[in-house]
């Protein structure tokens, strides 16, 4: 499905700041990138369909970890999710919402890879 012209809109409105290359990218696992003051948990699923990198804040809110890049990528209820590695809560990488508990949320941001340059608007 094509973007409407409204998305393509937005996205172009979006400030996209360079954080790591292509390179850096470990797939189907995490890495962590600093960004606008917060460290960013970045998961890269080539394999997956649909979005293939995934940004996510690496702050635990059960246990104020900085941990969530070590967690495990997975399917849970259709939706792809990382387990976080303290407590095992299982947050869905499109949107930041905890499946056990929907009112945790971790922040999400847009990613992108720009040919070898991976980017987040901020």
């Amino acid at each position: 499905m094509a973007p409407t012209n409204n998305a393509v809109r937005v996205q172009a409105e979006q400030q996209w700041q360079a954080v790591c290359s292509r390179q850096d990218l470990v797939a189907q696992s995490g890495v962590v990138v600093w960004h606008d003051g917060a460290q960013v948990a970045l998961f890269y699923l080539p394999d997956a369909p649909g979005a293939q990198l995934h940004a996510i804040d690496n702050r635990d809110p059960e246990s104020g970890a900085n941990v969530i890049g070590r967690g495990i990528v997975g399917s849970l209820k259709g939706d792809l999710v990382i387990a976080a590695p303290l407590y095992k809560q299982h947050y869905r990488l499109a949107d930041g919402v905890c499946i056990e508990a929907p009112e945790q949320r971790l922040r999400t941001w847009p990613v992108r890879l720009n040919g070898d340059t991976v980017e987040i608007a901020g």
